[in-house]
This record gives C-alpha cells, sequence and structure tokens, in this order.
C-alpha cells in the first residue's frame, strides 16, 4: 500500500511521525525548528511531509502558544475597485516577503461590516491589522484599543491614528486640482460622484476642491452624488442627470478616472468636444487612463506604493522598530488633453 493518502483524506501528523519512525513530539520539534533532533532525523521526517501531501495547521499553532501568529487582517472595501485591489496587491506583495500572511475582510464601505470582521478576526489572533480608513463604529474602536497588537489605518492620512497611519491627504489632494482648473481658467464646474456616505476620503477631496475653486473665484454649480459604485456606468449616468439638469458648467470633476471615463463616453454620444466645449477631471491616474484617445487630466497616487508603505509599517511594529506615526505616500498632478491648456 502506497504512503500516499487516500483522495481528500487530511494528513494528520500522527500518519507523518508513523511514516517516518518517530514520534509525535519529535515531528512537531522539526516543523517548528526547535532542534534536538539530528539532520538524518529532519531530513526523514521533511520527505514523509512531502510525500504524504501534509499540511501543517498553522492556526491551531498559534492557539498552542508555541508560535508567534504570521497572519496580518486586511480590511479593504471592495474588490471591484482597482484602486483598493492594487493597494490589497501592494500589502500582500510586501507582506509576504517577509513571511507573514493576509488574511482578507471586505467591508463593502460600512461600519457594521468592518466591525463584525474585526471582532472574527481577532478570535484568530491575529499578529496586526490593516484597516482601510479612519472611521470604526464606537465598538469596533474599543475592540482595536484592547487587542494589544498594531494598527495601520490606510488611504485617508490621519495625523492623529490608533497606532500607524498611511496614506494620502485626500482633502489636498481635492485643493490641488480645483486650484489647477481654475488657474486654466474654468469658473463653473460640476462634481459627479458616489453617496459620500460611505466614501469619507472622497467627501474630503470634494471639500479641498470646493475650497479651490471658491478661493479661485469659481463656484461649484452643481454636484451629483450617486448611491452606486465609482465605476463607469454611474459616471455615464451621473454625467447625463448633470447635463440634464440645466446647470451651466464648463468643466467636471469626478471622484476617480473610472467615473471620468464614463463621463467621456456620454460627452461623446451627446456630441460635446472635450475640451473645447467641456472640461473632464479625474482622480487616481488609473490603468484606464493609459489607454484613452485623450490622456486624462488626474492625480497620481501610487496606490502599489501605497499598500508596500502599510505593508512595511506593519512589520517594523511587529519588529519593535521605529517607525512614524503618520506616513504620507503622496501624489502629482497630471495635466492632460482633457481640460483646456494653461491660459497665458
Amino acid at each position: 500500500m502506497s504512503e500516499k493518502s487516500s483522495k481528500n483524506s487530511k494528513v494528520s501528523l500522527a500518519e507523518v511521525a508513523r511514516a517516518a519512525g518517530v514520534s509525535k513530539m519529535t515531528a512537531s520539534r522539526v516543523l517548528r525548528g526547535e532542534g534536538g533532533y539530528s539532520e538524518k532525523t529532519r531530513d526523514l521526517v521533511m520527505q514523509k511531509i512531502d510525500l504524504l501531501g501534509y499540511v501543517p495547521n498553522r492556526l491551531a499553532t498559534v492557539f498552542a502558544g508555541d508560535q508567534t501568529s504570521t497572519f496580518v487582517g486586511v480590511s479593504i472595501p471592495d474588490l471591484g475597485n482597482e484602486v483598493f485591489a492594487q493597494v490589497l496587491e501592494g500589502i500582500d506583495r510586501k507582506l509576504r516577503s517577509f513571511g507573514y500572511q493576509t488574511v482578507l475582510g471586505l467591508t463593502q464601505h460600512t461600519i457594521q461590516e468592518e466591525e463584525a470582521w474585526i471582532e472574527t478576526v481577532l478570535s484568530w489572533q491575529p499578529a496586526g491589522l490593516i484597516l482601510t480608513g479612519r472611521s470604526h463604529s464606537p465598538r469596533a474602536l474599543e475592540m482595536l484599543r484592547n487587542a494589544g497588537i498594531p494598527i495601520v489605518e490606510i488611504w485617508d492620512l490621519n495625523s492623529s491614528p490608533l497606532d500607524i497611519s498611511v496614506g494620502v491627504n485626500h482633502y489636498d489632494c481635492g485643493f490641488e486640482m480645483g486650484r489647477y482648473l481654475v488657474g486654466l481658467g474654468y469658473r463653473s464646474l460640476g462634481y459627479v460622484g458616489t453617496s459620500h456616505d460611505t466614501a469619507n476620503a472622497a467627501t474630503a477631496r470634494l471639500e479641498g476642491f470646493t475650497k479651490a475653486i471658491t478661493d479661485g473665484g469659481g463656484s461649484v454649480a452643481r454636484q451629483f452624488c450617486l448611491h452606486d459604485t465609482a465605476s463607469y456606468y454611474p459616471g455615464f449616468y451621473g454625467t447625463e442627470q448633470l447635463l440634464a439638469s440645466g446647470a451651466a458648467v464648463d468643466c467636471i470633476y469626478y471622484q476617480n478616472d473610472a467615473m471620468a471615463f464614463g463621463g467621456l463616453q456620454y460627452c461623446e454620444k451627446l456630441g460635446l468636444s472635450v475640451p473645447a466645449d467641456i472640461g473632464v477631471a479625474g482622480w487616481g491616474d488609473m490603468p484606464i487612463a493609459s489607454v484613452l484617445q485623450q490622456r486624462l487630466t488626474s492625480l497620481h497616487v501610487s496606490h502599489l506604493k501605497l499598500g508596500q508603505a502599510a505593508a512595511e509599517a506593519m512589520v517594523a511594529r511587529i519588529s519593535g522598530e521605529p517607525h512614524p506615526t503618520a506616513r504620507d505616500t503622496g501624489f502629482h498632478l497630471v495635466p492632460g488633453s482633457t481640460t483646456r491648456q494653461i491660459i497665458g
């Protein structure tokens, strides 16, 4: 009879020990790298592990107190938004390079979902948590403060975080775009985004944008915030609603580049020339911008870099190394051909 286990059967550590002719305790010590056995014994145990396809139960090992947890809980709003997918990729890639594993949670943009996930993941004794955003329910805040583990809040930079904050200043992002568009001569602007009940960073961007526009002598004549995802069709539909409202706007600012792409498609359908008839600007400098016929005026944020920086902060805290309370990963304006050229 082959040492290989039958299909769908779960191999136990006892089976590995039996196949190697050692005690279960010795096999366990080999897996944990504790020593007290010969190199020959180690090689034999590892050979049987490979042959039998044994997969160690790392979670049980952590619960037993035999090993420091290598799990890091990471919550993001959703995977449908490529921005957060890029952030997650940066986090996971960097954490794995340090020997940590990502335990993912999707909060669906609600603090209630985040609270439930935090309660669950804390019961697994993670090494730390990386949370998207700075708004948490009162109960979630209590659990986080009592957890005694590193907490990294990402996305919306916070100068007074629970532990560490990594992200960008979204108010400054909006202000920078508003100042640029006013400098181009735009005075009556529109805004298309999603419900800011769940998009707090977008709220900050709109506030900064509005402040820069009014400081420059212009106004945000019309806003449409849809109860939808910040993607292509809502951008298309929101632009239709904004222009059908009769508001006289010379430029539209969108919550992100995906919505701006939808807006460009609607302007084309309506026969409007961009930027001759109307200007269009987005946010994020997302990959979609690279395949457009026109270079979209946007604001670049390195989402991959942001995720990597968050993971680096987490590993530093776990290791007891010094790390700044807040790390700004930065942004820069990307002038495009969807807005008019600089006057003068």
